[in-house]
């Protein structure tokens, strides 16, 4: 077909479809209207129109204001993610939701290497070192490749497909990435912006003040704080030991193997650094005193955990939280949640009214009660928390690298396979906030607290 002028605006656009004779080439084929459509809409609003231009101008300009009012370094612009697509609940564009945050992604350092295997099973036969029919210029790829991204940790870089297979599979067993606000990263260390917000009352957002007055009046002057989050990799290292017989007999066992259980081990590991961790080599955990913006609620019975407590814990989370927030606990603590009694009188009455035969209710006043091992045993701080996971951030820096050797259990002839993934999370609120009526402390991190008496 000869290919047909592309319109510059709408009317020309009409103008073009009202024709017969220049319309016939524009749907010739379901391919053609389909190229014509892309091209019309590059034309309108791709790289290089007009209103490209002008949006990433002034997004640029308020990031560089940002950063400048903030003595930071400018050039930090260039890793933030400007995608609207990535953006989620009104958010900031450069917060990802979790599925968007573990998905492929064509930048992502593996996304080079993508096309050089076949699938998992080729790529697993390939850097296993015994292999002695392995592609030679591939491995050469793929350790250069790993080198421009960490030169320190060796070993070959996993393709972007085959990551974003392993983090979607991990997803259905974690607990803290599937609810949290994950940051793709594009270099070791990202900072982040964050507002710096200790009370509502008297200004919001850090002293953003808000005022009515009479025309013409004299304005009030604010000064919101704002301050910044280090979002810096940390090395997560998953090492597996396999008989060699394993390997030279099936490897695609090994690989259905490797597809479930990596998987599982890394979101198990960074589900429980993201809970308590302490921010010193590993991620630092929203649970517990390392979190100043967490509010640990005194129970009212030791190594108990009574109706009352789940009240006063509800009532200190943020307000704008309660639709988001989730109940976690530890298995210890889930006979006292089951049997857990309101007072009344002389007498009582069950909260949870559970029928032996059906499955019990798993939430508390509608929101759901996940159960993790990862909680505190019963009567430690946070063996029942309630928390807005959105306000904790995760930071990916969307690579893995894998490598396998004998040295490490040599005399029982296994290859010992390693993977390492690069990745933080951090609390994004600094403190809790004291509300407008100057009550309470609030925060999206509540939980309860440890009485030693």
């Amino acid at each position: 077909m000869a290919t047909p002028t592309i319109p510059r605006n709408a009317d020309e656009l009409a103008e073009m479809l009202a024709d017969p004779a220049k319309a016939k080439d524009v749907v010739a084929t379901p391919e053609d209207l389909t190229n014509f459509i892309t091209e019309y809409a590059n034309k309108q609003q791709g790289d290089g129109t007009d209103l490209n231009r002008l949006v990433a101008e002034e997004t640029q300009k308020q990031l560089a204001d940002f950063f400048k009012a903030n003595d930071q370094d400018t050039n930090q612009i260039k890793r933030l993610n400007l995608d609207p697509q990535n953006s989620r609940g009104g958010r900031a564009n450069m917060l990802t939701s979790h599925r968007q945050g573990t998905a492929h992604n064509p930048a992502a350092p593996g996304a080079a290497i993508d096309q050089l295997f076949a699938d998992g099973i080729d790529y697993v036969r390939n850097i296993w070192h015994k292999n002695t029919r392995a592609d030679a210029g591939k491995l050469s790829e793929l350790r250069n490749a790993a080198s421009s991204v960490s030169p320190a940790d060796g070993g070959f870089l996993v393709p972007e497909v085959l990551r974003n297979q392993l983090m979607e599979i991990a997803l259905e067993m974690a607990v803290v990435r599937p609810l949290a606000t994950v940051v793709p990263m594009d270099s070791a260390r990202v900072p982040f912006p964050m507002i710096d917000s200790t009370t509502n009352s008297g200004s919001v957002f850090g002293g953003m003040v808000t005022y009515w007055g009479e025309e013409g009046a004299a304005l009030t002057d604010s000064n919101p704080t704002f301050g910044r989050i280090e979002l810096d990799a940390k090395k997560l290292t998953g090492l597996s030991a396999v008989p060699n017989e394993l390997l030279q007999d099936s490897i695609i066992s090994f690989m259905g193997l490797l597809e479930r259980l990596w998987p599982q081990a890394l979101a198990f590991e960074e589900d429980a650094k993201f809970m308590t961790g302490t921010g010193v080599g590993e991620p630092l955990g929203f649970r517990g005193a390392q979190n100043d913006a967490a509010i640990a609620v005194p129970r009212s019975t030791l190594n108990e955990i009574n109706y009352a407590d789940v009240v006063k814990m509800y009532a200190r989370m943020l307000p704008s939280s309660l639709s988001r927030a989730v109940w976690t606990c530890s298995p210890e603590a889930l006979p006292q949640l089951l049997q857990m009694a309101l007072d009344v009188g002389t007498g009582g009455n069950s909260v949870f009214v559970v029928n032996a035969a059906a499955a019990h209710p798993m939430t508390l006043f509608g929101r759901p009660l996940i159960i993790t091992e990862k909680g505190g045993t019963l009567g430690a701080r946070g063996d029942l928390a309630f928390t807005d996971l959105g306000y904790y951030l995760v930071g990916d820096r969307q690579t893995m690298t894998a490598d396998s050797s004998t040295d490490y259990q040599f005399g029982s002839d296994k290859t010992t396979f390693r993977i390492i993934q690069r990745v933080d999370g951090r609390p994004w609120l600094k403190s809790a906030i004291t509300p407008q009526n100057g009550g309470n402390t609030l925060s999206p991190f509540v939980e309860l607290k440890a009485e030693t008496s």
